[in-house]
């Protein structure tokens, strides 16, 4: 099978980082059609990454189904595809996934801390960072193995990036004796490969800019920004602003069931997109990096919790409409199964206290956050399966997951249709 450099930009023929070329086969016709890639785990194993990672890549870029824990070893995307294709966005996956930022050499192992996804790089000892806003870093982050646990695919990734860098260095040492090396393997030769991480950022969406924009200036150290935040937040001004909260308030934002003086940010996040709203002519008009950045003021931008207060503040009857405006901002700070059940337990608050006028769309609400991405099937089904008082009484629960049961069955009969046209 014919091998190509990892980096196709590179046409040293002498480049050590190789990989076969992708093969793969259209099976099936009509609606049944799709396409397997027959050597997708070797060319995940050259690139030291789980092929899960590689076949959501080629889902999310082709906006196609695709299994992501085949028992057979058949990686499957929905849909006639030639390999020629696929492996023009493989080049996006290996350059946004697997070069090091700085050298731009494959030697990268992957880390997930603090919902960042960290490039190690054995080859010059460099840390960079993979773009969160990429759709397959949430599901990397989503599907991280747990803390001091790591997955057959990561131990097998990490074996060989360190491999990798044995044989450089090894090489390196021959070539030194002999005053000679191999072009192509610097990041020297690559200019034009920084430029066009530029420019990928530089297309990115108005509101992430924004937010990289302002979140960078709250990040300055104090001596530099000569700004002070004017919120107390000392257990008494908490305390006195958590009674100033209309009783409507109080009763909405209970997060958990937690009413201690902890409770007093999220209180403050709540009441002010409350007012942010009423100001502004309705609550479609707070701009996402404001809230943003006022969840980021009050230190919660990261919690969990303040899904659960964002959930019943920034919607109104419209929800349906407004949840892909508002998917860009939530997908940023849901990074954790906790984040999205905390999601779900606002939303369910919001329409099952706040507007019970919207319990008869709950399925409609839930397709929107599925099509977003912004909570995963497993936490879905999960909150269509029973009902819970963890964020309303039980009664209510009921009422919500019960309207919530044309969306569970249709996401399980979209699951056992692309189990069929598997067997196929």
């Amino acid at each position: 099978m014919a091998n190509v450099n990892i980096r196709r930009d590179v046409t040293d023929p002498f480049y050590r980082y190789k990989m076969e070329r992708l093969q793969s086969k259209i099976e099936g016709k009509g609606n049944g059609i799709k396409t397997v890639i027959v050597n997708l785990h070797n060319v995940a194993d050259q690139l030291a990454r789980p092929p899960n990672y590689v076949i959501k890549y080629f889902g999310f870029e082709l906006g196609a189904q695709t299994n992501i824990d085949p028992k057979d070893d058949r990686w499957i995307i929905n849909g006639a595809h030639e390999a020629s294709k696929l492996q023009d966005y493989l080049d996006g996956f290996i350059n946004k996934f697997v070069l090091c930022r700085s050298c731009k050499n494959p030697e990268t192992v992957v880390n997930i801390k603090e919902g960042r996804i960290l490039l190690d790089c054995k080859a010059c000892g460099t840390i960079t960072e993979a773009d969160p806003r990429q759709k397959l870093s949430s599901f990397i982050i989503k599907n991280a193995p747990t803390k001091g646990k790591k997955d057959k695919s990561t131990k097998k990734a990490e074996r060989r990036a360190k491999k990798l860098a044995q044989q450089k260095n090894g090489d390196a040492d021959s070539d030194d004796a002999n005053g000679k090396g191999s072009p192509g393997e610097s990041g020297s030769d690559n200019g034009g490969d920084d430029d066009e991480v530029e420019n990928e950022a530089g297309s990115d969406d108005e509101l992430t800019r924004r937010i990289n924009a302002q979140a960078k200036e709250l990040n300055e150290p104090e001596e530099e920004k000569e700004i002070e935040w004017s919120v107390d937040m000392s257990e008494a001004a908490i305390k006195a602003r958590a009674q100033e909260l209309p009783d409507d308030l109080k009763r909405s934002l209970v997060i958990e069931g937690e009413e201690d003086a902890e409770s007093g940010p999220y209180d403050v996040l709540g009441k002010w997109v409350i007012d942010q709203a009423e100001s502004k002519g309705g609550v479609s008009k707070v701009e996402d990096v404001d809230i943003y950045l006022k969840a980021k003021e009050l230190g919660i931008e990261t919690k969990h919790r303040t899904l659960a207060v964002l959930a019943q503040t920034i919607f109104d009857d419209n929800i349906i409409k407004q949840v892909s405006p508002r998917a860009g901002m939530l997908k940023r700070m849901i990074t954790s199964e906790r984040h999205e059940k905390a999601f779900l337990g606002g939303t369910e608050r919001l329409v099952g206290i706040e507007k019970p006028n919207l319990i008869s769309q709950v399925s409609g609400i839930l397709l929107q956050y599925y099509q977003n991405d912004l909570v995963s099937e497993e936490t879905l089904k999960a909150f269509g399966s029973k009902a819970s008082k963890k964020y309303v009484d039980i009664a209510t629960s009921k009422k919500v997951r019960k309207s919530a049961e044309k969306f569970i069955e249709w996401l399980e009969t979209a699951e056992s249709d692309e189990e069929s046209s598997d067997e196929e």
